[in-house]
């Protein structure tokens, strides 16, 4: 029987010439990833396991990214535990203030995930390195103590649906729209414990941030991990960022899908989440009139060069709507250089957004950028759960950074097209 990308990435870093979904291993890790939030957790559990130091300083990467600049005294005392334990492990990818970003465009961006590798994070969101061929999956703070003690993690092999992309996407049309309409098709708990394999000739014409962006919101369809073919643009990242050797691996011909589906790139609309669920989707001219307060671009999801560039392209020479704030955050601070350079700031700002230093912030409700009871907000973010940014009674729009800056023009969910 044949495996599946994934499936072989699991065989080989589990020592085994195969392996089948359902199966039972210990794998060796390439990467355990920890952040603000979680890793405190995980030192507390290694230090309650006793374990005598981590299992390799260099494989370990801990990202201060949801609350800081410190918000608070909670998240200044999470954040010192942090760092006083990486400096007491000498831990070499550690990302403090200044040299932080938002942990999963940080990370490929410093050339830390490669084809091949596998890497377990304490945040869920992990599953973004599947863009660049890797199986790489979220994982509980015990799972990440675990990890960064013994360099091993236990898995079950995950089956697999493949989504085969064809078409060339129309002008507005992003990594966010391909995804959004995948989860309104199929549920978020339609791919649950699966990996999501994408495939097609459709992928010739996603770039690599449209990539990173379908594989960040795998976790909202319920799946283990999403993954993407090596080919010609990813190998062009991987050369661009990292010096590190990577591996290719590919499907059998005969591996086993539990299900397929065909998704045409060139008949997708804009798509806009609805609360209060990622699956709960409506193309951008079945939206209606739908007033909002607040605009967020930024997040793992949607935080990239490219992101910035596409709503600066939108913003110039227009400017936000009254009674809107709209805030961009730059994914990583050489993004925030890079849309510097490139004059996408100056766009901003004088269009009537502000621009933080990179956080996850308010998608997970943190700050810059809660909303009040009844608010509105379109969001670049990947979940728009109920509370999720704010009060309880507040909703989240998940869009394309293209909508979301059209709708901070107009003050309504709104499609580019009409700027």
């Amino acid at each position: 029987m044949g495996m599946t990308m994934t499936q072989k990435i699991l065989a080989a870093h589990a020592g085994l010439e195969s392996v089948q979904a359902g199966q039972l291993i210990e794998a060796d890790l390439d990467l355990a990833l920890g952040n603000d939030i979680t890793s405190p957790v995980a030192i507390h559990e290694m230090e309650k396991m006793q374990a005598d130091g981590v299992f390799d300083k260099d494989k370990i990467a801990l990202v201060l990214d949801h609350f800081v600049p410190n918000k608070d005294i909670k998240s200044a005392q999470h954040c010192k535990c942090v760092r006083e334990f990486a400096c007491r492990h000498e831990i070499t990818n550690f990302f403090d203030v200044g040299e932080m970003g938002i942990e999963h465009a940080l990370l490929p961006e410093q050339g830390l995930t490669v084809a091949g590798d596998v890497i377990i994070g304490a945040d869920s969101h992990t599953c973004t390195y599947g863009a660049l061929g890797a199986f790489s999956t979220g994982v509980g703070s015990t799972d990440m103590a675990a990890g960064m003690a013994t360099g091993k993690a236990w898995f079950k092999v995950p089956s697999a649906i493949r989504f085969h992309l064809t078409g060339k996407p129309a002008k507005w049309i992003s990594g966010k729209d391909v995804i959004l309409h995948i989860i309104g098709m199929i549920g978020v708990d339609g791919a649950l414990y699966r990996s999501m394999e994408f495939t097609g000739d459709g992928i010739a014409h996603l770039s690599m941030d449209d990539r990173f962006t379908i594989a960040n919101m795998a976790i909202e369809a319920g799946g283990k991990n999403g993954i993407f073919p090596v080919d010609d643009v990813c190998k062009a990242y991987l050369k661009e960022h990292s010096s590190r050797p990577y591996r290719v691996y590919e499907a059998d011909a005969d591996a086993v899908y539990e299900a397929e589906y065909t998704v045409d790139l060139s008949a997708l609309k804009p798509t806009v989440a609805f609360p209060h669920l990622p699956e709960n989707t409506k193309t951008i001219d079945e939206t209606g009139d739908i007033k909002i307060d607040q605009v967020v671009i930024g997040s793992c999801t949607n935080g990239r060069f490219e992101d910035l560039k596409i709503a600066a392209e939108i913003l110039k020479g227009k400017k936000v709507a009254k009674g809107v704030r709209a805030i961009v955050i730059p994914a990583t601070q050489q993004i925030y250089l890079d849309a510097m350079e490139a004059g996408f700031l100056k766009i901003f700002v004088e269009a009537g957004a502000v621009v933080s230093t990179p956080t996850c912030g308010p998608c997970l409700g943190g700050y810059m950028g809660i909303l009040a009871e009844g608010e509105r907000c379109v969001s670049t973010t990947n979940r728009n759960f109920v509370g999720r940014m704010g009060h309880t009674d507040s909703e989240i729009y998940l869009a394309s950074p293209a909508v979301a800056a059209a709708s901070a023009i107009t003050g309504r969910i709104a499609s580019p097209d009409e700027c």
